[in-house]
């Protein structure tokens, strides 16, 4: 073996195997994210749905007989009526989505910034190549986990559904997997797709671009460092701007994917996310195109702060060569009595130590 190999097998995980690693701890970092800020977002799909105007046309009193509460009176109607795990119901899809969207958008826009684009002669990335970047990272990301993200709305929506008095969709996520896939075919995996990579378009225009900007001005401008402070207020500036141009993209796509469907899966409210905008500024006014904002600008907040301070701890811990050993006690401080978070556990006791004793072998 050569001095160089030597060398080589002595670095850190995360210098030998860059956008591997990347991954890994950008799916990791993610699902911990979604575990703390889901009731938030189960919170803005239910706010998204209320006072829905095409249930009209399907005779559906649920519009006229469910009064319209905002966040907080709807975080605690959750809870009283449903329970209080059940606003957690539906974050086992999400924890799929995450780690196939939050992983493969980083490493996209981070071969994107690296390779396609490259840096400016003074090591700035300019703006408009964060843009393309970051639009084109989030497209290919969401694409690829859109059927997740349809059975999460769907499954956020089924404790309404009972008690509505309404037949329950699913006996869980398999089960709702397996049904979409038999009646609507693969194409039916893929309702909402269009609305879908909008939002992940526009979320991503503004969070990518926006953080990478904001970082960029206070490291130049301020006293602040390249540290977890100048990450955190970098996130609280890009979850807002997200927000703004994500909501209304967001409602469509939530809307649609929730739409009750025919024998061949096709939706029997709406015919498209152009049809779906135009019921819903017609029937409800321009302003419900942003129901549920608040929650949503607040899941992406916080959602930054978890993620960016995860990662960075992820990080530090796959240096380490105790990793095995302290994944297993950071599992261990999780509630251990909801089935995501025994997935949870499992992926991190066993699936992220044996990669680590298994990836020097396979990338040889």
């Amino acid at each position: 073996m050569s001095v160089p190999e030597d060398e080589e097998r002595l670095l850190p995980l995360a210098q030998r195997w860059p956008r591997a690693s990347k991954f890994l701890l950008s799916g990791c970092a993610a699902t911990v994210a979604e575990l703390a800020t889901f009731p938030l977002d189960l919170t803005k799909t239910r706010l998204q749905m209320q006072g829905e105007a095409a249930l009209a046309r399907l005779g559906d009193g649920a519009r006229e007989s469910a009064p319209y509460r905002g966040m907080v009176r709807t975080a605690l109607g959750i809870v009283q009526e449903e329970g209080f795990l059940k606003l957690w119901q539906g974050v086992t899809p999400a924890i799929y989505r995450h780690v196939v969207y939050s992983g493969g958008r980083m490493v996209t826009y981070e071969h994107l910034r690296e390779v396609v684009f490259g840096k400016s002669e003074d090591k700035h990335y300019p703006l408009w190549k964060s843009v393309i970047g970051g639009m084109m990272a989030g497209v290919v990301g969401q694409f690829l986990a859109n059927p997740t993200d349809l059975v999460k709305v769907q499954m956020q929506m089924e404790g309404k559904r009972k008690l509505e008095g309404k037949p329950l969709r699913f006996r869980g996520v398999h089960h709702a997997f397996a049904k979409i896939l038999s009646e609507g075919g693969i194409r039916g995996l893929w309702a909402g797709w269009v609305p879908n990579i909008q939002r992940a378009a526009l979320v991503n225009m503004g969070d990518l671009t926006t953080y990478d900007t904001v970082k960029h001005y206070l490291v130049l401008n301020t006293p602040l460092e390249d540290n977890i402070t100048t990450h955190g207020l970098s996130s609280l500036c890009s979850g807002l701007v997200a927000s703004i141009l994500g909501t209304p993209a967001d409602v469509i796509k939530s809307r649609i994917m929730n739409q009750p469907r025919d024998k061949q899966g096709r939706g029997l409210l709406y015919k498209s996310s152009t049809d779906c905008l135009i019921q819903a500024v017609q029937g409800e006014g321009f302003m419900s195109l942003y129901k549920g904002f608040l929650p949503s600008w607040l899941r992406m907040v916080t959602s930054g702060f978890s993620f960016v301070f995860v990662f960075f701890v992820l990080k530090l811990l796959l240096i380490c060569k105790y990793f095995p050993l302290s994944l297993l006690v950071f599992s261990m401080a999780l509630p251990p009595n909801h089935n995501s978070f025994s997935f949870f556990i499992s992926f991190f006791v066993f699936f992220l130590p044996l990669l680590r004793v298994l990836l020097p072998f396979l990338v040889e």
